[in-house]
């Protein structure tokens, strides 16, 4: 079974793997997005490790000492699959495995198999709850649906048949709530939400056909991958000066980050607060490039322009003063 050597782990002696991952990611010079993209891993994923509430997976810790160019710690453990289980746990577990590929059975190929149906026959036969076209309540523009279409170009998705916002739940938890209040708001449905605890993320999901159609008919959404049709932010936003500072708002408080920029000087240490916007749409990031920098802001393109930057003490002043957040976790972690 090779397939199962990629779960296995690195167990550090306490406090260890916290000092390991922060000085890589100083090493390296990155920030904490751009670290966990180097280890094909979500932030979310990353900050656990970090907090050591998991042991970080020996394939991680093989790709850091390679970019850092040092040698794999000596006083560690390698902990194999389901080493956390009794044997008679891991035997069924490994059996599992061996036939499906993953534990607990594959949400996404049971919905895809659904999907397959539902196009092939099932859209064709009578089902009166189903094929029943519920309604949904049609708002005009607005500074409030403005944000909520940055929201979904952030970290958001269009399928045919739904629209997914996906947060962490832990770093997010307050913010849920306020998206959930907005769509209900906005659109008089009560969104549903699911967590994935393997990814620690919760998905804000409405199951409307006619949300859809007005998402990409009237907001000039997209279906499907987003990166791929490298979107930008609608027309209706870009013409109207409110609009365009909640939109940035909204992809911001999804897609963006605020860490600490810290630094010697003659023997001083500084620190300060810096804000980068990452995306891979470059029309998207190019225009939130220039809101920015049309509301007076002094910003930069980063990474091959994928990334907005707000660099000065100053600027990231005025940013939340001017475009502010409706996302706690963004407010926190500039404040303290």
């Amino acid at each position: 079974m090779p397939e199962l050597s990629k779960s296995k782990r690195a167990a550090f002696l306490t406090g260890k793997q916290k000092k390991f991952i922060i000085n890589a990611k100083k090493g390296l010079n990155l920030t904490w997005n751009q670290f966990a993209k180097i280890l094909n891993i979500s932030t979310r994923n990353l900050t656990d490790w970090k907090n050591e509430k998991f042991h970080i997976s020996f394939n991680a810790v093989k790709i850091i000492c390679r970019k850092t160019k040092i040698k794999i710690p000596k006083n560690i453990k390698i902990k194999e699959p389901f080493w956390y289980v009794n044997k008679g746990a891991r035997i069924g577990g490994i059996v599992v495995y061996k036939k499906y590929g993953h534990i607990g059975g594959d949400p996404e190929k049971r919905k895809k198999k659904w999907y397959e149906w539902w196009e092939r026959e099932g859209r064709f036969k009578k089902h009166p709850i189903i094929n029943k076209t519920l309604p949904i309540k049609k708002p005009r523009k607005s500074e409030e649906l403005a944000e909520f279409t940055g929201i979904v170009m952030g970290d958001g998705g269009i399928s045919k048949y739904q629209l997914t916002i996906t947060l962490s739940f832990k770093d997010d938890k307050e913010y849920i709530k306020f998206v959930v209040k907005l769509i209900k708001k906005l659109f008089g449905v009560n969104p549903n939400v699911y967590r994935r605890e393997k990814d620690s993320v919760d998905n804000i999901v409405v199951s409307r056909t006619k949300l859809i159609k007005f998402c990409v008919e009237k907001l000039g959404l997209k279906i499907g991958n987003k990166v791929k049709q490298q979107i930008d932010i609608p027309d209706w936003i870009k013409r109207n000066r409110n609009f365009r500072i909640a939109c940035v708002r909204g992809l911001v408080d999804t897609d963006g980050s605020v860490f600490t920029h810290t630094y010697t000087s003659n023997g001083k240490l500084y620190s300060y607060k810096k804000l980068a916007f990452t995306n891979h749409s470059k029309p998207l990031i190019l225009s939130v490039y220039k809101i920015i920098k049309g509301l007076g802001l002094n910003a930069r393109l980063a990474q091959k322009e994928s990334e907005v930057r707000i660099d000065s003490i100053k600027d990231m002043k005025r940013y939340f003063q001017i475009i502010s957040s409706h996302n706690p976790k963004h407010l926190r972690r500039y404040l303290n």
